[in-house]
């Protein structure tokens, strides 16, 4: 019968409730389901909303007059991602976006700002980006030409038309054929690229990292959208610093892979970034910098810092985050003065301040994360300790619960035929047979053993346990009737119907045990008595017999060894279904053992 799932929140109707067969999902994996194009894409759109939002309701302009270039920002997000399945028709719906786009902003009073492009936002940017790459990628060569060729006319119309007028031989013009060409081009060979099947099926150490280190990935790509939007000032002239920094965004995506390299690497960049900076920016201050460092360069350091507290030995760590260090500390005092206004001791003091406290942050949180890594590993080998400790302790009970009960029922049956061949060879020849019968059991238990042992079938919950028992009132009775014990034995069952099988087997076994048990140490015994039966809401099992246990002879305890494991593997037994156990002395003499084993609930 088909029920409702419960809802949360004592009070309130909700129009959907997730079912507890329904996962839920983290923010943490649902940023992971974008991938990188949707991390790369969710920070260009974030980075926009900041600008656009600050944009609106400056002094510059009637109040909210900017936010005449959302609608064109989220159109043209809403189309990269729908590229993935339907890229003709995403193509050619976001050329569209650009061109209605371009004529709303003409329409208004809302200024366009330059990021990559000249008047193209950065997430208009990255998904003409995406749109080209998913367009070569999955369309045949002659529509994907199409398709690319309309978002290229789509991004001319919008960098030409949206503030009425731009230079053909002017700078901005030149700036954005040159960066729209690269951009095309890299899309393109990307594209071509992810067409060969090769590629697809292996990931390889980009595809690796891209998968394991979205959240660096994205806040990286962050912060140099919002560095490349400081560059539309100096123009040209930051290229080189512009440059620097997706190289040191590089080498920290690397530096979770490679931390020891990356941070000579990123050392190098560093230092060169330094340089150009001093030499080709020294007349602008619009560039976006933290002490004379680009923001990127900055968030790169902190992330390899990370990875190098994380993943690398203290001994090389420690002097390349001091070398790190030294290299800011040069650039900030390199460039003071070069900005029009020389630093002085109280700003020095608090750059230093800043710098110390970030440092502080990136070591605090490479040891956390390396202390949470250690923490998985050390669950991991737990878990594997404890489930090859369990593996054995199975394997152990199976060996002496089903092979020394047949093996007992060998030594019992030879040792009758020898006290009786002198007077009836016919009951010698019986147990002669008993014994073969008793041998090939024993065998073939051997052989499953062997099978689960060597993988063929999990041990305690393979082949054993599912032929341990299907019918627990049929397999109680031959287990009886077979008298490998040696004793009489009278059989009182009461068994309900729908008996869960972990009970049962753990049932059988139980008596199993204590049968070998009477055939091993009870001399002198008669009779014994196995009963199975519910008794308010529990299978009270009981094993009895009349025979001597403080009496057993030390050639007959010998011939049968007593290693005591029995009850300790019984123990065990009864202990996994939360029941109870108890072995002893009976009340009117011989061996009692009864097991209480909860059955409640186990009917489904």
């Amino acid at each position: 019968m088909a029920t409702w799932p419960r809802c949360a929140g004592a009070g309130i109707l909700y129009r959907r409730c997730v079912s507890p067969e329904t996962p839920v999902r983290t923010a943490g994996e649902w940023l992971q389901r974008l991938g990188l194009p949707g991390v790369v894409l969710l920070a260009a759109l974030l980075c926009d909303l900041a600008i656009i939002g600050m944009a609106s309701f400056d002094s510059i302009g009637p109040a909210g007059s900017d936010l005449a270039l959302l609608p064109g920002v989220l159109a043209m997000a809403a189309c990269a991602r729908w590229a993935s399945r339907r890229p003709a028709m995403a193509a050619f719906a976001g050329a569209g976006v650009l061109v209605a786009a371009s004529v709303l902003i003409r329409s208004s009073t809302a200024t366009p700002y330059s990021a990559i492009l000249s008047n193209v936002s950065f997430t208009e940017t990255v998904a003409g980006f995406e749109l080209v790459f998913f367009a070569v990628r999955g369309l045949h060569a002659g529509v994907a030409v199409v398709t690319s060729s309309s978002l290229v006319v789509g991004g001319l119309i919008a960098v030409g038309t949206r503030t009425g007028y731009i230079d053909p031989g002017g700078s901005d013009f030149f700036q954005s054929m040159l960066f729209g060409s690269l951009l095309l081009l890299a899309a393109v060979l990307s594209g071509l690229q992810g067409r060969n099947p090769k590629q697809r099926r292996s990931e390889g150490l980009l595809g690796e990292l891209m998968r394991t280190q979205w959240p660096v990935i994205g806040v990286l790509t962050l912060a140099l959208f919002l560095e490349l939007a400081s560059a539309a000032g100096p123009g040209l002239r930051a290229g080189p610093t512009v440059v620097c920094s997706m190289a040191a965004a590089l080498i920290a995506v690397l530096a979770a892979r490679y931390p020891v390299p990356a941070a000579l690497a990123l050392v190098a960049v560093m230092f060169t970034s330094g340089l150009f900076t001093n030499l080709f920016l020294r007349s602008g201050n619009s560039y976006l910098m933290v002490g004379a460092v680009p923001l990127t360069q900055i968030t790169a350091g902190l992330a390899v810092v990370v990875f190098l507290i994380r993943f690398a030995e203290n001994r090389r760590a420690w002097p390349l985050i001091g070398l790190l260090s030294a290299v800011v500390a040069m650039t900030a005092i390199a460039a003071d003065g070069s900005w029009g206004t020389p630093f002085s001791g109280a700003s020095l003091r608090q750059l230093f301040v800043s710098a110390a406290l970030l440092l502080g942050i990136a070591v605090a949180f490479g040891l956390f994360l390396r202390s949470r890594d250690a923490q998985r590993t050390q669950a991991v080998q737990t878990a594997v300790s404890d489930a090859q400790t369990a593996e054995r302790m199975a394997l152990a009970r199976e060996l002496h619960d089903v092979v020394a009960h047949h093996v007992t029922g060998i030594v019992v049956q030879a040792q009758a035929a020898k006290m009786l061949a002198e007077r009836d060879p016919r009951i010698a020849a019986e147990a002669m047979d008993r014994i073969e019968t008793a041998g090939a059991e024993a065998l073939t238990a051997m052989r499953r053993l062997v099978r689960s042992m060597r993988g063929d079938a999990p041990a305690g919950a393979g082949e054993f346990n599912e032929q341990a028992t299907t019918d627990l009132r049929a397999d109680l009775r031959k287990l009886v009737d077979s008298a490998n014990h040696g004793v009489p034995t009278e059989v009182d069952l009461e068994l309900p119907p729908g008996l869960p099988q972990e009970v049962a087997r753990s049932t059988l076994r139980l008596v199993q045990e204590s049968l070998t048990n009477v055939g091993k140490h009870a001399t002198g015994a008669t009779k014994a008595t196995v009963s199975v039966r519910v008794t308010e809401g529990e299978l009270h099992v009981r094993v009895r017999d009349d025979g001597n246990h403080d009496a057993t002879r030390p050639d007959r305890a010998a011939a049968l060894g007593s290693g005591g494991y029995g009850l300790i593997g019984m123990r065990e037994r009864v202990e996994l279904l939360h029941g109870r156990l108890s072995a002893g002395p009976g009340p009117d003499g011989g061996w009692l053992v009864e097991a209480w084993l909860p059955v409640e609930g186990g009917e489904e």
